[in-house]
């Protein structure tokens, strides 16, 4: 005996409507996941703020102006020109540049500890860079040479400096 087949779809719609019940199951259980989530989260925001502390609210007039923090006094150079050493390195690649600003250094009163190259030559502006506690006399001789940039050593240690307290690297 034959029986006769069934039309394809219709075994397809059974695994069809299951598919679909299936994911309709999975979204609510998303949802009530997600509803828990944000229950048991928003209880510890809410425990964060309001623990946190209240900040005092400035008048209108008073946000407007932003507050400018007065730089702190730099102080006065502690040495003098002629006892502040200086390393000239040359950061532009161009032969005689550092030799150049030594002359100018020394014209100014500085004495010069050494001439030399800088790691890089790739410096576009002339910057001076500073020892520890050698600020004040780092942002005299910038002053001096009309140089912008004033920083701390970067990249140089202070045993590489042959003695000096500052060193120049000459830029483009």
């Amino acid at each position: 005996m034959d029986f006769p087949s069934p039309a394809p779809d219709v075994l397809a719609r059974p695994w069809r409507t299951a598919a679909i019940v299936a994911s309709g199951v999975a979204a609510v259980e998303l949802l009530l996941l997600l509803g828990a989530g944000a229950i048991l989260l928003g209880r510890s925001l809410e425990d964060r703020v309001a623990a946190a502390p209240k900040k005092k609210v400035k008048p209108a007039a008073a946000a407007a102006k932003p507050e400018i923090p007065k730089p702190k006094p730099l102080g006065k150079p502690r040495l003098p020109r002629g006892k502040t050493s200086i390393l000239v390195l040359n950061g532009n690649g161009r032969t005689g540049a550092a030799g150049t600003q030594a002359q100018i250094v020394r014209a100014r009163g500085y004495a010069v500890a050494g001439v030399g190259n800088a790691q890089r030559t790739d410096y576009t502006r002339t910057l001076v860079m500073f020892r520890p506690r050698f600020k004040a006399e780092g942002v005299r001789l910038a002053r001096d040479l009309g140089v912008k940039i004033v920083t701390p050593l970067d990249g140089l240690k202070p045993q590489q400096l042959h003695g000096a307290h500052l060193v120049v690297v000459v830029g483009d």
